[in-house]
């Protein structure tokens, strides 16, 4: 991925120089709106445009920050470019390169959830949903299949996974205690057998050490602002709590525990913190709570939502904030719907996003203890095993009620299709998005768009 400098050739090179604010700027903004793919081709556009073109960082460190970010909740894409942009222009740097990263795909969504909401009943657009829920059901099956391969590699993380698949789906264990059992049985099996435990999924291996602009910067010791201080975290905790959860305890004061503003801010905050492994582990347990708990969403509404994020640059988890639209909108009191959906968006977005600004500049200075803790290692890799195992459940889920038309509950949560109100045609659509996606490895984009095309044929000639 990095061009090699032969040996006695190094000297002809000339150095990577660390970019002005202003250039930093217009490169956050172009890949805000290109980070298309989800995290995997956002950290790829990023690798591709910060360390191979413009070397302002070297390869190593980019890992390294990238396992630091895979360690925290939320989107680790995101987080890792607010980690790059700290690293170069200190806090101004990082929350312009997060809020950049952010903003172009929020506005997208905030666009397609009020045309959702306004125009959702008309036949042509019900065509369009029709379609490409069959491909959001295959996208998430893919992604079991992805994350699977890399997660479990022995028997012990395969144990797990399941453990975590009947957990939330026959016990309906909730999401967070989950990651949390995941993580302290990793911990302490890294302790008893830690060849079973350990391993991380963004290895340094042979990759070439080539150093960016970054690198020299730490070599000449001119980031005298990454070193942790004895009031670094104290400071950092009093300043960015109040930022997070400051507007949602002005929520809760001015409307009253039981409104939806303050469900919406109590709720997303909560996500926030267990969102490890994801958008698609943590919406396996959003979609239950917001269908069944607070009937905010119908289900097909919440694999909907997932295809309009799909189509959108950004983080995944922006259909979140898809979720706190049509919960305020059709809750708003005596606001008016589109209002009141688009303050239901924007708390969502901030209680979903401040906190990955809050771990970042929190535990930025500290990365280099986390380097080599094969505890935290084992941690990590006992969670991503568990988020198969919930991702399973989303997928399971999201069959359920985009192929069947009745579903049936068996207790705690756990519900089965009544096979008799099977609908053959979302059922063969499903079957040809998960070949274009499986077998024929087709991009996502065009399998979602073929299978809305397709949605609209199929249900025209189905009368």
């Amino acid at each position: 991925m990095s061009v090699l400098v032969p040996e006695g050739e190094a000297e002809s090179v000339e150095a990577p120089v660390a970019p002005t604010f202003a250039e930093a700027v217009k490169v956050w903004a172009k890949i805000g709106l290109l980070s298309f793919g989800g995290p995997a081709g956002q950290i790829a556009l990023m690798h591709k445009e910060l360390v191979e073109e413009r070397r302002w960082i070297g390869e190593q460190r980019f890992l390294h920050a990238l396992n630091y970010c895979m360690l925290l909740p939320g989107p680790e894409a995101q987080q890792l470019a607010i980690y790059i942009g700290w690293l170069l222009h200190r806090t101004i740097g990082g929350l312009v390169a997060g809020i950049l990263f952010v903003v172009p795909g929020a506005l997208v969504m905030l666009i397609l959830s009020s045309l959702y909401m306004l125009y959702g009943d008309v036949p042509l657009v019900e065509a369009l949903f029709f379609g490409v829920k069959a491909a959001v059901l295959a996208i998430v099956i893919e992604a079991v299949i992805r994350i699977g391969r890399r997660a479990l590699k022995n028997p012990v993380m395969v144990s797990i996974a399941v453990a975590a698949f009947i957990a939330i789906y026959a016990l309906n264990v909730p999401f967070p205690l989950i990651i949390l059992l995941a993580g302290l049985t990793g911990w302490l099996g890294d302790r008893i057998a830690p060849g079973l435990f350990s391993g991380s999924a963004h290895g340094k291996g042979d990759v070439a050490d080539i150093k960016g602009a970054v690198d020299l910067m730490f070599e000449r010791g001119e980031l005298t602002h990454v070193k942790p201080t004895t009031w670094h975290a104290p400071r950092t905790v009093a300043i960015w709590l109040p930022i997070w959860l400051g507007p949602v305890l002005v929520v809760w004061w001015f409307t009253g525990s039981a409104s939806v503003w303050t469900e919406i801010g109590r709720f997303f905050s909560l996500m926030a913190v267990v969102t490890f492994g994801g958008a698609y582990a943590v919406l396996a347990y959003v979609a239950q709570a917001a269908v069944q708990s607070f009937g905010w969403l119908a289900p097909g509404e919440m694999v909907d939502g997932l295809g309009l994020a799909e189509t959108t640059p950004g983080p995944l988890i922006l259909v979140l904030q898809f979720v706190g639209f049509i919960a305020a909108f059709r809750h708003s009191g005596s606001l008016h719907p589109l209002l009141a959906g688009s303050l239901g968006a924007l708390l969502t977005l901030w209680v979903t996003f401040t906190p990955c600004f809050f771990w970042i500049f929190l535990g930025g200075p500290y990365i280099e203890a986390l380097r080599g803790n094969k505890a935290l290692s084992a941690a990590l890799g006992a969670i991503t095993a568990a988020v198969v195992g919930v991702i399973m459940n989303l997928a399971l889920w999201f069959a359920l009620h985009v192929i069947f038309r009745e579903v049936r509950n068996m207790g705690l949560g756990m519900n089965v299709p009544v096979f008799s109100s099977i609908d053959w045609r979302a059922a063969l659509l499903s079957g040809a998005a998960m070949i274009a996606i499986l077998k024929l490895k087709v991009g996502m984009l065009p399998t979602l768009a073929g299978s809305a095309l397709a949605g609209v044929l199929l249900l025209a000639a189905s009368g």
